[in-house]
C-alpha cells in the first residue's frame, strides 16, 4: 500500500485544516488507516484511526470533539478534519495503513501498522 498525505500548513489558533491520505495499491481498500503526529520533543501519538469499512473509528482524548476522521471508499482516501486548532496541535502528521480482514478493525499503536506515508507539517501559530 502506498500512502500520500497532504493538506498541512500554517494556521492560526482556532482555525481549521483538512488533511488527506490517499491510499493506492493492493489491499488499499481493505486497510485500516491511522493518523499519527509527533510534535517537537514529544513522542509519536495516534490521533485518530478508521477501519476500512468506516464502521470503526477512534479519536484520542486530546482531539476528541475537534478532529473528525472520515473515509471516501470510492477514492480510497481518508480525511482528518481538524477544527479549533491549538498551538499544541503543531506537529508532523503521518498516515499509516494495515490490511485487516475484519471490517471494523484498526490499529491502536504504531507497531500495528505496516505502511507509512510521508509526513505533512501542521503549524498552529499566531
Amino acid at each position: 500500500v502506498q500512502l500520500q498525505a497532504s493538506g498541512g500548513g500554517l494556521v492560526q489558533p482556532g482555525g481549521s485544516l483538512r488533511l488527506a491520505c490517499a491510499a493506492s495499491g493492493p489491499s488499499a481498500s481493505t486497510s485500516g488507516i491511522g493518523w499519527f503526529r509527533q510534535g517537537p520533543g514529544k513522542d509519536r501519538e495516534l490521533v485518530a484511526a478508521i477501519s476500512w469499512s468506516a464502521l470503526g473509528t477512534y479519536s484520542a482524548d486530546s482531539v476528541r470533539g475537534r478532529f473528525t476522521i472520515s473515509r471516501d471508499r470510492a477514492k480510497n482516501t481518508v480525511y482528518l478534519q481538524m477544527n479549533s486548532l491549538k498551538t499544541e496541535d503543531t506537529a508532523v502528521y503521518r498516515c499509516a495503513a494495515r490490511h485487516y480482514n475484519a471490517a471494523n478493525y484498526y490499529g491502536r499503536s504504531d507497531v500495528e501498522y505496516d505502511y507509512w506515508g510521508q509526513g505533512t507539517l501542521v503549524t498552529v501559530s499566531s
